[in-house]
């Protein structure tokens, strides 16, 4: 017998997603948001915090792939890396797959969202005990600010600038990422929707490109996040994500992607003119 449970994710005041729940995992409040972890019908397992869809094991991987892979092959030599969030693994997952890559902080503020992902998603969480991740239940905020270390990448893997990840949208945090990277550093941001999140863009790359000489926009598809066409920002102290973007080192990685690939990587960045013309004057690609 089928369970009669439906899960909506309500989006502003005038859209929904609605998906079949097999059966609920994982339910809990932690000290800065709900968390929950459900068996879905045509999604596997999902991840939702505060009621918002953050993860299904059915396109987690053209998030994953397009959050990591873009910075770490534009950048020619990624040893420390810095994930900010990203508290399902995905991300640290991906960016650990790079063997040049040795060392991974991962800083994530809620330890229920690690605890639940660990314990429920595996395709996911399966990289949180590699020797070459250190994993911090921490505020990023604070460790972006305070940390002396110099990372080459940094990876703002964040939810929507609601609740705990809202000061990750704003000039002093960035400010912060900047003092933090080395002097070819890069960063990449979860950077929202052209589609139904455009002043939040806006005001995500005039913020971007207060502090760093060049900003970007780049886009990818999935199914369960508002619209399916969502965005990530890309900045750089030194690097243009195509002109600095070496093909032949993706083919000797000897990865194999589920979206990521060359073409990918390039055509992402090429724009809709909607988005092209309401981001105008904020982007280096625009």
């Amino acid at each position: 017998m089928h369970s009669e449970l439906w899960i909506e994710e309500k989006f502003q005041d005038f859209l929904s997603l609605k998906i079949k729940v097999e059966k609920v995992l994982f339910s809990g409040k932690s000290d800065f948001q709900t968390v929950d972890v459900v068996e879905t019908r045509g999604h596997g397992k999902m991840l939702l915090n505060d009621g918002l869809i953050m993860v299904t094991e059915r396109d987690e991987f053209a998030y994953h792939d397009m959050i990591a892979h873009v910075p770490l092959f534009v950048h020619p030599n990624p040893k420390n890396v810095l994930i900010i969030g990203g508290g399902d693994g995905g991300t640290a997952r991906e960016v650990l797959r790079h063997s040049g890559v040795e060392k991974c902080t991962m800083v994530e503020i809620d330890a229920m969202v690690v605890k639940a992902c660990r314990e429920h998603i595996p395709q996911t969480s399966c990289e949180f005990d590699n020797p070459r991740l250190n994993l911090l239940i921490a505020d990023g905020v604070k460790f972006v600010k305070e940390t002396n270390e110099k990372f080459d990448v940094v990876i703002i893997d964040s939810t929507d600038p609601i609740g705990p990840a809202a000061p990750l949208f704003g000039p002093e945090f960035y400010q912060d990422v900047f003092n933090c990277m080395a002097d070819d550093g890069v960063v990449v941001s979860q950077g929202e929707s052209s589609w139904y999140a455009m002043d939040i863009q806006q005001s995500l790359l005039h913020v971007l490109n207060s502090v760093f000489p060049q900003c970007f926009l780049y886009n990818f598809s999935n199914l369960t996040y508002p619209g399916g066409l969502w965005s990530f920002t890309f900045a750089s102290k030194k690097y243009h994500p195509l002109q600095d973007f070496n093909r032949s080192r993706v083919h000797n990685s000897g990865l194999e992607f589920d979206y990521y690939n060359c073409a990918v990587h390039k055509a992402a960045f090429s724009l809709p003119n909607f988005a092209r013309k309401g981001l105008e004057g904020l982007i280096a690609n625009g």
